[in-house]
């Protein structure tokens, strides 16, 4: 069984749902609000358990009943929580605004997430044994920078989501293998709005990228190869939050079972697809049967 470690954030969502978002100093009534376990670590590693892989998360939640609840969720969903570790204070939270066509806007406010400066003891030992490790951005660099590095030395397949977009350190650059940008943050990261032309781009510094595209799908793009779109399938979204983290993690289980990138990324659009018919984050994720159905 493919074994992926999930080296990120965990975060309590709350969630809003509204008619349309408000404008700066606008007040508008919501039809539902929700408390949804997720982070884009958590949602990686729940996406990727969720799609058939043995799942290893680390990071850190708070001694609030927030952390509680997320370290309950990881482990029923089959996510080993071990390296989760517990630090005293609040938990990560993301506030989150979910408009009728499903578009959402996201702040978020680190907590515990922001302890995680470096690795502790026995999370390299970790990652050695993973067929890859996932790695965003909502811990502090320092933190992933290790991560990255840790696997490179133990030639553990490094997959990079930039999220949120930010200036990329070279060393964190070197040490990733796959480069999974949304279309917006592969633009912010390159100043270039085509995405192909971001993809070439970002091939000057690493070996492979998946820029996601929405409803549109998603291209692929390696060194030495032609770049290849693949279509998602059709759907009436509802909400895309963590549509990006569940196709990275399914992404991450299908390229551990060795499958051609192109059949890799069709799978991962597959369960992408199904996420955003359903509300939430972790709780719209789909099992690995719906994903082969679909």
């Amino acid at each position: 069984m493919t074994h992926i470690a999930v080296l990120g954030s965990t975060n309590m969502d709350l969630v809003a749902y509204v008619h349309r978002a408000p404008k700066l100093g606008e007040t508008v009534a919501g039809r539902e609000f929700r408390t949804i376990p997720g982070g884009k670590g958590a949602n990686q590693a729940v996406a990727a358990a969720r799609a058939g892989a043995r799942v290893s998360m680390i990071g850190a939640v708070g001694s609030d009943d927030f952390g509680a609840r997320l370290r309950a969720e990881l482990d029923g969903a089959g996510v080993a929580t071990e390296r989760l570790r517990t630090v005293e204070g609040p938990s990560g939270t993301a506030h989150i605004v979910v408009d009728d066509d499903g578009d959402n806007a996201i702040i978020v406010i680190p907590g515990a997430n922001g302890t995680v400066t470096s690795l502790s003891p026995g999370d390299e030992t970790l990652i050695a044994t993973a067929h890859a490790l996932l790695l965003q951005l909502e811990l502090p660099l320092s933190a992933v920078i290790a991560g990255a590095e840790a696997a490179r030395r133990h030639g553990v397949r490094t997959v990079l989501t930039p999220a949120p977009a930010q200036p990329l350190p070279p060393e964190l650059l070197a040490a990733t293998d796959l480069l999974v940008p949304n279309e917006h943050e592969a633009a912010a990261l390159t100043g270039v709005a085509d995405p192909h032309a971001a993809a070439e781009h970002l091939l000057r510094y690493v070996p492979e990228v998946v820029i996601t595209l929405g409803a549109s799908g998603s291209l692929y793009a390696a060194r030495g190869a032609s770049p290849v779109t693949i279509p998602a399938p059709r759907v009436r979204a509802v909400d895309t939050t963590a549509a990006g983290d569940t196709f990275t993690g399914a992404l991450a289980v299908a390229l551990g079972e060795g499958r051609p990138a192109p059949d890799a990324l069709a799978w991962a659009s597959a369960a992408a697809a199904l996420s955003v018919q359903r509300p939430g984050a972790s709780s719209s994720m789909p099992y690995r049967s719906e994903i082969d159905a679909l």
